[in-house]
């Protein structure tokens, strides 16, 4: 947990008791090109409400917090663990919504076993940003073991290749993130701050 994040969501008016209500949404810079978040650079926040403000976030090695063991996830995580999967899940559904296609179930499997792997690691994928961006926003404000994230991460990585049924299909992103969050059309936040780590206009 950082309380200096959950501070920052607090100034900005956003609720920071229900991470399963917020999401990183998609960066856009010229050309409408995907702009990769740098873990050196404020990460955008959204609520339920589409309000936007802009955090510093630390690495994911900087927030693991105690040594809870993690639980059996080979079935239905339990409820306690539903809104780390939704925010992960639905900033995932939101990117592909703003590339206009979905990711492949093979590359999610591949960048959620990253994330598990080497959280704090270079990815060529723009997605993998997103994912730990979100992951970084969930530890930021819940208390997550090292065996936890590992745990959700590698449950992640399960569901996309239990969905892959050939090298090209998108069951994953059909099935768990299209049928369950339906991300909606809504403006997305150009690159660039301004003084106060506000998204610029």
């Amino acid at each position: 947990m950082d309380p200096n994040a959950i501070m920052a969501l607090e100034r900005a008016g956003i609720d920071s008791t229900h991470p399963e209500l917020l999401r990183v949404p998609t960066v856009l810079g010229e050309q409408g090109r995907v702009v990769s978040l740098d873990q050196d650079l404020p990460v955008p926040v959204m609520d339920e409400l589409e309000r936007v403000v802009w955090i510093p976030l630390l690495p994911i090695s900087q927030l693991w917090t105690g040594s809870a063991v993690a639980p059996d996830f080979s079935r239905a995580p339990p409820p306690e663990y539903e809104p780390f999967f939704i925010l992960i899940e639905t900033t995932a559904a939101e990117y592909c919504d703003a590339i206009g296609r979905p990711e492949r179930d093979r590359e999610f499997e591949r960048l959620y076993r990253a994330l598990r792997r080497r959280p704090d690691g270079v990815e060529p994928n723009p997605l993998f940003s997103y994912l730990r961006a979100a992951a970084r926003l969930y530890l930021s404000l819940r208390d997550v073991s090292r065996a936890e994230f590992e745990a959700v991460a590698d449950r992640l990585r399960v569901s996309a290749r239990t969905f892959a049924s050939r090298i090209d299909s998108t069951n994953y992103h059909r099935f768990v993130l299209e049928e369950f969050f339906h991300p909606t059309a809504r403006p997305l936040p150009r690159a660039g701050l301004d003084e106060e780590g506000l998204s610029a206009p």
